[in-house]
């Protein structure tokens, strides 16, 4: 019997719906709650016109108070799923599970280790987020564990066996210290069916403390297209890195030997945080891939709708849905960061006749 041969599916897959984590009342979002709940309320009701959302929360009552709330608001019956669990933080996207799918269409879910970015905050819930689910039979398809410390927005694919990511994730001994990039490079092969790397060795943001995720500057739109951050100000002081960045995109080719169709987006105005004068990482490259959607952040800044403007050629057959992550940023993440698409197959019917909900101990 021949082992089946998986592929990492590309976000504009079909989608059963989109992964959030809710904020818990007690959580690092607590000076902030308001603000960043309108925010995920706001990306809750764009998302729920095209597709289901799941939500977990830390609490009863934040399960009901939410269910009340998406109600008024009037979202479909259904399009909610609600699930209390233990968590830490909000950011899906890096506890959340990675699909594959083989070559005769069965899906599975890889439940990788997350630890927080390398240690950097508390993760030992959100690591078993995914598994929790599972028990409460959210899922459709199963769940296979991995001891490889890894996460959602470090990886990009264009969805035909090639990754994009980057050096300084990927190989920061705060993740996978034993392994060399040969070896990182055979597990992508083995979980993913990978069968090439594009390696980006310059690029960062300041306030970032993902060490760098691919999600931040650089992604596929489709697989000839990478939009990515430019910065033109040779005064900033992320213009070297982001100009090194742009010409290694520049150097990369598609399996044909053609380039790479190269969107560039524009760089904000810089943002600080308003307590200790951080540096936020804003940027447009964090946008989401939805059905028929693509919901981009923006933060009040003149590049907006430069921003807009340049999604709108790498998606010309989407609705393109602004989400301002003013607020988002100042937690040093923004919308793609807070999500985590979950491809058609993955997510589990539920009963229209009754609120979609369900408690994980």
């Amino acid at each position: 019997m021949t082992t089946p041969t998986f592929r990492l599916l590309p976000e504009w897959h079909p989608q059963d719906g989109v992964q959030l984590t809710w904020p818990r009342p007690d959580g690092d979002w607590q000076p902030l709650l308001t603000c960043i709940e309108a925010t995920l309320e706001r990306i809750v009701i764009a998302v729920t016109r095209f597709q289901r959302v799941l939500i977990s929360v830390s609490d009863d009552a934040t399960r009901t108070r939410l269910a009340a709330t998406f109600h008024a608001y009037g979202v479909p019956e259904g399009q909610i799923v609600l699930c209390v669990a233990p968590i830490d933080d909000t950011w899906a996207r890096d506890h959340g599970p990675i699909t594959v799918a083989d070559q005769h269409g069965q899906l599975e879910l890889l439940d990788y280790t997350f630890t927080g970015w390398g240690g950097k905050f508390p993760a030992e819930r959100d690591n078993q987020l995914t598994r929790r689910l599972a028990d409460a039979d959210v899922w459709l398809c199963p769940v296979s564990s991995r001891a490889l410390v890894l996460e959602g927005g470090a990886i990009e694919t264009d969805g035909n066996r090639t990754l994009l990511t980057t050096e300084a994730c990927l190989l920061n001994p705060n993740r996978n210290p034993q392994l060399t990039r040969r070896d990182l490079e055979a597990q992508l092969e083995a979980d993913l069916g990978v069968d090439r790397v594009l390696w980006l060795a310059n690029g960062h943001l300041e306030g970032d403390d993902t060490d760098s995720h691919i999600d931040t500057l650089a992604r596929f739109c489709d697989p000839s297209t990478i939009a990515y951050v430019r910065c033109d100000d040779p005064t900033d002081p992320h213009y070297p890195a982001l100009q090194a960045m742009e010409q290694e995109l520049q150097a990369f080719r598609q399996r044909n030997g053609e380039p790479y169709r190269l969107i560039p987006l524009p760089w904000p105005q810089a943002c600080y945080a308003p307590d200790d004068g951080r540096r936020l990482p804003a940027t447009y490259a964090n946008f989401l891939i939805i059905n028929g959607a693509v919901l981009v952040p923006t933060y009040g800044d003149p590049a907006d709708v430069i921003a807009l403007n340049a999604l709108a050629v790498a998606f010309p057959e989407h609705t393109l849905i602004p989400i301002e992550c003013s607020q988002v940023i100042r937690q040093h993440g923004s919308l793609h960061c807070l999500t985590m698409q979950l491809p058609q197959g993955t997510l589990a019917a539920h009963p229209t006749d009754k609120e979609p909900s369900c408690n994980v101990c």
